[in-house]
Formats: structure tokens, C-alpha cells, sequence
């Protein structure tokens, strides 16, 4: 199996976990391909006292006969228990572990949990009575579930209001890779890919796992794109869409709805924005933003000057996006789509989005080489109130030492040349952003780059730089 790639904190967790001097109850969730079962079986080298996998759609009964059968396997019994329910089932669990060694921890691992709680299935109940009643009794316990299915994880085990409400112990909320461990990653696989091709892959994939291991070393990044998105109508990437959605929500209609919708403008809505043009409202809503921010599929942030009211919503799963961009509605024959489309004028414009919201990803890594991690500071994002083209500025950064960086961002392949319109356009929205907002703060133009600035008469407007090389750093927050 392939090294564990990062995941310190997380590893550090379930270490604790092993050591404590209690019974722990460990859930580890996030989104669908994300690491989690691989996190565990690398972490525990799959040694466990016993180990169950949901199956999806499958009904209690063939849930409870496959479990009867691991009961089998981890006891070396020649027989399977007859299971009737879910409370036999954890009694039946009881009793194979009070047989083992009671001077260790006891691991045992339930993966896609949320597949095992069927329609009128009393697993939740037992559940709750099993560790109640008896794991939480003793101290030698460590019981690890996983699921993909994130809002049933948080809503059944995080938030639950019954047997189960404040008896998890430890809690593993996995997020896609950071750009450093991409890396890692790419070195420990045999990649030759330069930080910016690095970069640009992230801009289609995000930091998903699973995603990566898709990928051929012996290949180009334009050639890997044409594979798992274009080859033909079944290509590993062209289908993975419909599949995530269903699999992460039982519903998924409206969170559909929902992000069809974010991605229809690079800034994002805010709530009352979303409501009006979707129909969604209330209760109903504000659990689907929720749900897919949990998701990391949506990056809620603050609008400079108005943020308790006024959160702004958009799309933060790059390959979501470039789903809705290349994929969705496209039909195309062409198996090397994208590499005739990678020199287009569409594909730079897009690049430079999606670079925008790369770096919204890594602002920790952004405010290190800024010098400023150390500061209290607040990102948020700011629109004139005079609207128009160029008004805005997505990323703000106020900061305790009465200063303001103002940030823009630019993806291009040689330093960035700032013209004389541009230096225009700079001083402009920067006039416009300190009149609008009465700021007593000193205002920094900052400019986040792949390659730098390059000197020139306009590039004295910059006050401070960081280039693509500073996104992969290792910061306090990310190690």
C-alpha cells in the first residue's frame, strides 16, 4: 500500500487515542475520496480486533448477515451468529472483545457507517446502547467511525441529541491536501512536474486523494486531463460528478440547485442572493449551505465593512468547477480536449479564476510570507457600492497594526508585467476602497503571483509580494 502522505495531526490524534487512559469514540468524516479509510488502515496497518464496512442500499438484513459473518472471521468460530437486529449485533461485539486481551486497547473500525443506518433500523439506538452501556464502561476501547456521508456523521454521531450526546471523545475532520503535500506526494510517486504545472493540476483536481492516484507519471499534465475527463463518455473523472452528490446526501437535488447556482459567478451570492434565484429558503437552506461547506464543497466568507449579515458563498472545490466549466452541457468527441483548449483565451481567463480561489485556499501560507501570521488579522472580500466592472476586490486582509493589504492575485507563466492601465486600475480601486470605507487603516497593494513582478516604472505601486513558491510552504496551522 502507498505511504501515508501528511495527516500529522491526524495521526498524532489516534496515537493519543491508543494511549489514553479511557475509551475513546473517534469519527472521522469528510467529504467522498477524501483519505479517511486509507488514514485508518495505514495508521492501524489494518490490525484490528474487528473491522465492518457498510454496504450502500443494502437492506438491515444483508447488512446484519454480512456483519454476523465478521463476527466469524475476527472470532475463528466455525459458525456465524444469527442476528435479528442491530442490538444483537453489538451484543454479539461485546462479547468477541471481552474474550481478547484485557491489558490493550481494543481497535474496532466501522467504515460507511451511515450505510448501515437503513430505513427503520434501530442502529442508532444500539449503537448508543453499546457504548453506553458498555464500552464507555471500560478503558480499552477504541472504536473509529468513518463515513462520507458527512451530514448523517455531524447530524447522527457530532450532534446527537440523545444516547450519544456528548460521548464522542475525538473528532477527525479530513480536508483535501494543501498544495505542500501535493507535492509530497507528486516527489514520492515519481512526478517531474514543476510547482507551476503542480499548481495548475490542483486548479482542476483540488487537493482530493483520490484524484491523484489517478494520475500517470508517465504522462503529461495535458495528457492526464484528456484520460480521465475526455477519452470518452465513461472516463473515470466524466462520471465521478453524479456519483459524489449521490453518495454524500440523500437528497441531493437541491444541493444540486444549489451549486449549479454558485457556479454561475466567480465571486459568489449571498444567502438572500441564493434564496431569490433558487427557490431554496429557511430552514431548509441554511442545512444545504451547511452541509456543503462541512462538505468543503463551499467557502462561506465575510464581505469587508458588513460580515455578520452579509456572508458571501462560493464554490471552493476546484473540481466542481471545472466540471460545470468543460464537462457538463459539453458535447464534445474530442479525446485531447484539453490539450487543444490549453493555450485559449478561455482557459487563461479561467486560470486566472481559478487561481484567485487557490489562493483563498492557502491564505495561512499567504499571511506567513507576508510576515503577518503572528498579527491578528480578518480576510474578507469587498464590492463597491458603486458596482460596475473592477470595483471589487476579493481578497482584504485588515490587520491589528492598522494596516491593510490589499490583495490581488495573477496567474501567469513568466513574471507578471503591470502596465500603465493597470497601475491606473490599481490606484483607482484603491481610491475607491478608502473613500467607500472611511478606513483610518494604511492601505498595502499586495500582489500574490506565480512568478513575481517585474520591475518596471508601473511596478512601484506594490508594496509587498509572494509567489507561488510561498503557497507551498509549511505553516504552524498546516504541519
Amino acid at each position: 500500500m502507498d505511504k501515508l502522505i501528511g495527516r500529522h495531526k491526524e495521526q498524532s490524534i489516534l496515537n493519543n487515542c491508543l494511549e489514553s487512559g479511557r475509551s475513546e469514540f473517534v469519527v472521522i468524516y469528510g467529504r467522498r475520496r477524501i483519505g479517511k479509510t486509507f488514514l485508518v488502515r495505514r495508521f492501524f496497518n489494518d490490525t484490528y480486533d474487528f473491522s465492518f464496512v457498510g454496504k450502500h442500499e443494502m437492506p438491515r438484513e444483508q447488512q446484519l448477515a454480512d456483519f454476523a459473518k465478521a463476527l466469524q472471521r475476527y472470532s475463528s468460530s466455525e459458525f456465524a451468529p444469527e442476528l435479528k437486529n442491530w442490538t444483537q449485533a453489538f451484543d454479539s461485539l461485546a462479547r468477541l472483545l471481552e474474550a481478547k486481551d484485557a491489558n490493550r486497547k481494543k481497535v474496532i473500525f466501522f467504515d460507511e457507517m451511515p450505510w448501515m443506518d437503513t430505513p427503520k433500523s434501530d442502529f442508532v439506538s444500539s449503537l448508543e446502547n453499546f457504548w453506553n452501556g458498555w464500552a464507555a464502561m471500560r478503558d480499552d476501547i477504541v472504536f473509529v467511525a468513518c463515513g462520507s456521508a458527512t451530514s448523517w456523521m455531524i447530524d447522527s454521531l457530532l450532534h446527537n441529541q440523545g444516547g450519544l450526546f456528548n460521548r464522542i471523545t475525538r473528532k477527525i475532520y479530513l480536508r483535501p491536501f494543501r498544495l505542500y503535500e501535493v507535492e509530497q506526494y507528486m516527489d514520492e510517486h515519481h512526478f517531474n512536474w514543476s510547482r507551476y504545472q503542480i499548481a495548475q493540476c490542483y486548479m482542476i483536481l483540488g487537493g482530493v486523494p483520490f484524484y491523484l492516484t489517478l494520475l500517470n507519471p508517465h504522462m503529461s499534465l495535458l495528457s492526464n486531463i484528456d484520460e480521465l475527463f475526455f477519452a470518452d463518455s465513461h472516463a473515470m473523472l466524466r462520471t465521478e460528478h453524479n456519483e459524489l452528490y449521490a453518495t454524500l446526501f440523500k437528497r441531493p437535488d437541491n444541493y444540486l440547485t444549489v451549486i449549479r447556482h454558485l457556479t454561475q459567478r466567480k465571486e459568489g451570492y449571498t444567502r438572500k442572493e441564493i434564496s431569490e434565484q433558487t427557490g431554496l429558503g429557511g430552514a431548509a437552506l441554511t442545512k444545504i449551505l451547511s452541509d456543503l461547506e462541512q462538505c468543503d464543497f463551499v467557502l462561506p466568507y465575510a464581505r469587508y465593512g458588513n460580515k455578520r449579515n452579509n456572508t458571501i458563498y462560493r464554490i471552493k472545490d476546484f473540481y466542481t468547477l471545472f466540471f460545470y466549466k468543460y464537462i457538463q452541457g459539453v458535447d464534445t468527441k474530442d479525446p485531447h480536449r484539453w490539450t487543444h483548449l490549453s493555450s485559449s483565451q478561455q482557459v487563461v481567463s479561467w486560470q486566472g479564476f481559478s487561481f484567485e480561489l487557490l489562493c483563498l485556499m492557502h491564505l495561512d501560507e499567504i499571511k506567513q510570507a507576508l510576515g503577518i501570521d503572528r498579527i491578528l488579522n480578518d480576510s474578507s472580500a469587498w464590492r463597491s457600492r458603486q458596482g460596475g466592472h473592477g470595483t471589487q476586490i476579493d481578497l482584504v486582509i485588515e490587520r491589528a497594526d492598522r494596516n491593510i493589504n490589499i490583495c490581488e492575485m495573477k496567474f501567469s507563466g513568466t513574471p507578471y508585467i503591470i502596465s500603465a492601465d493597470y497601475e491606473r486600475r490599481l490606484r483607482e480601486r484603491m481610491a475607491i476602497f478608502r473613500a467607500e470605507t472611511a478606513t483610518r487603516c494604511s492601505t498595502r497593494m499586495t500582489m500574490v503571483t506565480t512568478y513575481g513582478v517585474l520591475p518596471g516604472k508601473h511596478s512601484a505601486i506594490v508594496d509587498d509580494e509572494v509567489i507561488l513558491d510561498d503557497l507551498f510552504a509549511v505553516t504552524d496551522e498546516t504541519k
